[in-house]
C-alpha cells in the first residue's frame, strides 16, 4: 500500500516503490490544479516563462518554455524535431504476439534493465500523479499517471485529454480500486538511451499495461499511446476505438445525418467538425486551377448546423451495439475528455470565427502548443511558431475541452455515413499522381474495408515527422498506434463493416481534385450536399462506375442548393489539364500501391472472407465484384 500516501489504496508494486521512494510525490484531483503546477510561480524568469528540462550527464537539456497566458498555458519545444509526432517512435517490451518494432530488436537488449533505470530516476524527482479512465463511460481501463513534477505542461494535457479523477474518489474506494493501466514519463532518457528520439514503449503484462513516454510532446504518449491501450483491450473482445471524427449534420430543413469521417493524420477529421471556411463575400472557395490560376467558387447562403461527437478516437463497444435494431449501423461514442486539434490551417484571423472565438475566449484554461505567445498575451490559433525564419510550425496543436464544446453530443451515436479521406496532390499531364479523386465516391462495404487496410497517409502531412512519397498508415489508420497483430485489427475491422451494410460508405479526398487545389471544400461540399440529400441509394442512372474500380461509383452531376458542380470536380479524367492518360497513370499508381500494402494480410489467420476480397481486388476486380462480395 501506499502508506504515507494513500494509505486506503494499493498500486503495482512497482509504482507503489517509486513512490515511497520518491523525492517528492503530489497527487492532483482537477485540471485547475494542473494548470497552477505547469508554471511554477516561484520559478518563473523575469520574463515569466518557465524552463523545463532535465539534467543529462552534467548538463542541463532544455526542453520547453511554458508561460502563463490570458487564455491558458502555452508550451513551446525548443528543438524542431519535438513539435510532432515521430512516426517510429512505439515500441513493445513484451514476448506478447506483435508485428511492431520490438525493444529488442531495436535497441539489441532486453528493457527490463532500462525499466528499473527509469524507476530509479523517478525516485530521485519530485513527482506529479493523478488518475484516469482511458476510453470514456466505464469502458476502457483504469489508470494511474507518474510525471516529474516540473512536466506539469504535459500532466495537464494529459489530465485534459484523458480526464482526472478526484483522489477522493479513489481513496473511497480503497480495496476496490486497481488500475489496468500506468504511464510513467522519463523525458531525459530521450537524451541519454535514445540519441534524442521520441520513444514510447509499451509493456503488456498479464494485468497490467505499461507505457514508458521517453518524450514531452503528448502526441505520441498521452494521445496515441493511451489509444495503444484501448486498442489492446478492444483485440481481446473483436471490437475497436475507431480513428475518426463524428457529427451529428443538422440540415437547414431539421434533417439530422450522422457522419463519421475517418483517415490517417491530416486526413480531414477535425475540419470534419468546422464550418466551411467561407470568403469574405460568404462563397466557399471549391479550389483554385494549379496550372490556369482560376479559382471556383459555390454560394451556399445556410449552411448546416453541427454537433460533434468524437474528434479522433471513438469508443466502437460491443456493449453500445444494438443487434436487435431493424437498422444495422454502426454505434459508438467519444473516448476522450478533450480534442487534441491542430490548426495548421488557421493562418489569419477570420478563417474560423468560431474556432477563434472559443479559444480566445475560453470558460476554462486552454493548453497551446507551438504557438506564438508571450506570458501574459492571449494566445492565438493563427500564431503559429517558427520552424525556422518564414517557415511556420505544420503542427500548432491546442488541447479543448469537449464540455465546452458548443453542442457537443454526449451519448452514443449511431452512424449513418461512413467516410474516409485521403491528402492528395496535384495530378496533370505533366506530373502524374493519385490524385484523381473527385468530390466524393461511394463504395461498397468490400472496398471501403480495403481502403481502412491500405489507409495511405496522403500528401503533405502536417501531423507527423516529414516521410517522402506515398505512404500507408496502417490497418484502420490507426495501426501507428496498436501493440498487436495487424491481421487481428483487420479481422475486427471486416467484421465491423459486413455487419453494419445499412451504413453508408464514402471516400473524400482534401487538398487536391486533379489540377485544383482544394483544401477541405471537397469533404465540406460532401457533407452538406448528402446531409441534404439523406442516405437512400443513388439511381443507377445518376451514378457512373468510376474509371479506377478503387474508387466505386461517382455522381454524373452534383447539385447542391440550386447549383451545379462542374463533372470535372466528379471524374478528374474530363479535366482537361489531366486527361484519360494521367488518369490512368494515377490510377496505376494507387493500384500498385493498393496491391502492395494488402499483401500483407495474406496471412494464416485472416478471414476467409477478407482473404476472397483481398485476392479478387489482386486479380483486377470491378466495382460489381466489390458489390458481389459485399453482400456473400
Amino acid at each position: 500500500m501506499l502508506a504515507s500516501h494513500m494509505p486506503k489504496v494499493s498500486l503495482s508494486r512497482s509504482a507503489e516503490v517509486v513512490l515511497e521512494e520518491a523525492k517528492s510525490v503530489r497527487f492532483f484531483s482537477s485540471v485547475e490544479e494542473l494548470v497552477e503546477a505547469a508554471v511554477p510561480a516561484d520559478q518563473m524568469d523575469d520574463q515569466g516563462y518557465f524552463t523545463v528540462g532535465y539534467d543529462v550527464d552534467g548538463m542541463f537539456r532544455p526542453e520547453a518554455k511554458v508561460c502563463r497566458v490570458k487564455n491558458g498555458v502555452s508550451a513551446n519545444y525548443l528543438e524542431e524535431y519535438m513539435r510532432r509526432r515521430d512516426p517510429e517512435c512505439m515500441v513493445i517490451a513484451d514476448d506478447r504476439a506483435t508485428d511492431k518494432m520490438t525493444y529488442k530488436k531495436r535497441f539489441g537488449g532486453e528493457f527490463e534493465d532500462l525499466r528499473q533505470e527509469t524507476f530509479d530516476w523517478l525516485k530521485t524527482q519530485d513527482l506529479a500523479c493523478f488518475f484516469f479512465d482511458a476510453g470514456r463511460g466505464g469502458k476502457g481501463l483504469p489508470a494511474v499517471a507518474i510525471c516529474p513534477a516540473n512536466a506539469g505542461f504535459f500532466a495537464l494535457g494529459l489530465a485534459m485529454l484523458q480526464g482526472i479523477i478526484p483522489v477522493e474518489e479513489i481513496e473511497a474506494k480503497g480495496d476496490d480500486y486497481f488500475h489496468s493501466a500506468i504511464i510513467y514519463i522519463a523525458p531525459p532518457f530521450r537524451h541519454s538511451h535514445f540519441d534524442g528520439k521520441q520513444v514510447v514503449v509499451h509493456n503488456r503484462r498479464d494485468e497490467l499495461h505499461e507505457l514508458y513516454s521517453y518524450n514531452l510532446y503528448p502526441g505520441p504518449s498521452a494521445k496515441k499511446g493511451v489509444y495503444g491501450m484501448l486498442l489492446t483491450l478492444g483485440e481481446k473482445n473483436d471490437w475497436t476505438t475507431a480513428h475518426c471524427s463524428t457529427v451529428q449534420v443538422v440540415t437547414p430543413y431539421d434533417n439530422t445525418v450522422t457522419i463519421m469521417h475517418e483517415g490517417a493524420s491530416g486526413g480531414g477529421k477535425s475540419e470534419m467538425l468546422e464550418q466551411m471556411h467561407r470568403e469574405s463575400d460568404g462563397r466557399l472557395l471549391l479550389g483554385k486551377n494549379t496550372v490556369s490560376g482560376e479559382p471556383r467558387h459555390v454560394t451556399l447562403p445556410l449552411g448546416c448546423s453541427l454537433r460533434p461527437v468524437t474528434d479522433d478516437m471513438a469508443l466502437c463497444h460491443p456493449d453500445f451495439q444494438d443487434s436487435t435494431s431493424r437498422e444495422r449501423k454502426l454505434t459508438l461514442t467519444d473516448a476522450e475528455h478533450s480534442w487534441f486539434l491542430r490548426v495548421n490551417h488557421i493562418t489569419r484571423y477570420g478563417t474560423d470565427p468560431h474556432l477563434e472565438r472559443l479559444t480566445i475566449h475560453p470558460d476554462d484554461p486552454l493548453l497551446f502548443l507551438n504557438i506564438d505567445a508571450t506570458p501574459g498575451s492571449t494566445a492565438l490559433i493563427w500564431e503559429h511558431i517558427e520552424d525556422a525564419p518564414g517557415r511556420p510550425c505544420p503542427n500548432p496543436r491546442l488541447v479543448f475541452p469537449r464540455s465546452k464544446y458548443p453542442g457537443i453530443v454526449n451519448d452514443p451515436v449511431k452512424v449513418d455515413i461512413r467516410s474516409f479521406g485521403v491528402r492528395c496532390p496535384p495530378c496533370t499531364r505533366e506530373n502524374p499522381t493519385y490524385g484523381i479523386m473527385g468530390i466524393f465516391h461511394l463504395l461498397p462495404p468490400s472496398l471501403a474495408w480495403l481502403w481502412r487496410l491500405v489507409a495511405p497517409r496522403g500528401h503533405g502531412n502536417p501531423s507527423i515527422v516529414d516521410t517522402q512519397g506515398m505512404s500507408s498508415e496502417g490497418v484502420g489508420s490507426y495501426w501507428p498506434f496498436a501493440t498487436g497483430r495487424r491481421v487481428d485489427q483487420a479481422n475486427i475491422l471486416l467484421h465491423q463493416i459486413m455487419n453494419t451494410p445499412d451504413t453508408m460508405f464514402i471516400l473524400t479526398p482534401n487538398q487536391h481534385i486533379g489540377c485544383w487545389e482544394t483544401g477541405f471544400a471537397p469533404q465540406w461540399i460532401a457533407r452538406e450536399y448528402l446531409s441534404r440529400r439523406g442516405t437512400s441509394e443513388f439511381p443507377s442512372d445518376k451514378v457512373v462506375d468510376s474509371r479506377c474500380p478503387l474508387l466505386g461509383q461517382t455522381l454524373k452531376t452534383l447539385q447542391v442548393e440550386g447549383q451545379t458542380i462542374g463533372h470535372w470536380f466528379l471524374q478528374v479524367q474530363s479535366q482537361p489539364e489531366v486527361g484519360e492518360e494521367a488518369y490512368d497513370e494515377g490510377a496505376r499508381i494507387l493500384t500498385e500501391f493498393f496491391h502492395e500494402q494488402i499483401r500483407n494480410f495474406l496471412v494464416d489467420d485472416l478471414d476467409a472472407h477478407g482473404r476472397k476480397i483481398i485476392e479478387a481486388c489482386l486479380d483486377g476486380a470491378k466495382y460489381s465484384d466489390y458489390v458481389q462480395l459485399s453482400t456473400d
